[in-house]
């Protein structure tokens, strides 16, 4: 919550003069609503905070599927929310498995066998990656692909409702 006194904010924690006299800076943290009150000061709400992947600053939602436009001759494509998530899947797919990318060259130079919990984890992030772009590819509107990067919590359990990547076999 953020407070104003004559139309100017007011910082938390942050001394303040008001009329001449000086107010510490716990005075906000410490006075009651009526003192606030009594002094002109005016509870504000927080502006919203909007999730930049999915909507734009001043909360709207953005495009979820690709735009192709012609200007000046020139085919332009504008990626969609849809488009930038799965680029993104990819990423974090490929920062996975390039942990343990040596295994695949090592294997390639001598002929060293990769271990099976490290070919099952590659496999398991693959695997991993093209569930979680199906699941976007799934959502119709924003609103779907807001829960699917959400959480469901029931009897204090929390779970993720996204597929999720597999744990490291050696962490």
């Amino acid at each position: 919550m953020a407070f104003k006194l004559d139309g100017k904010p007011l910082a938390v924690d942050v001394a303040f003069t008001h009329n001449d006299i000086q107010y510490p800076a716990n005075w906000l943290r410490l006075s009651t609503a009526k003192e606030k009150k009594d002094l002109g000061i005016t509870e504000v709400a927080d502006a919203p905070v909007y999730d930049s992947r999915f909507y734009t600053g001043d909360g709207t939602a953005k495009a979820i599927d690709d735009k192709t436009e012609t200007v000046d001759g020139k085919e332009i494509k504008t990626l969609g929310v849809k488009s930038v998530l799965k680029l993104q899947e990819k990423a974090t797919a490929g920062s996975l498995l390039a942990k343990y990318d040596w295994y695949v060259v090592r294997k390639a130079e001598k002929s060293t066998a990769i271990p099976t919990a490290i070919k099952t984890y590659r496999d398991a992030i693959r695997t991993a990656c093209d569930t979680r772009e199906k699941e976007i590819d799934a959502c119709s509107d924003t609103a779907a692909l807001v829960t699917l990067y959400g959480t469901t919590e029931k009897d204090e359990v929390v779970t993720f409702n996204m597929t999720q990547y597999p744990e490291d076999p050696n962490e």
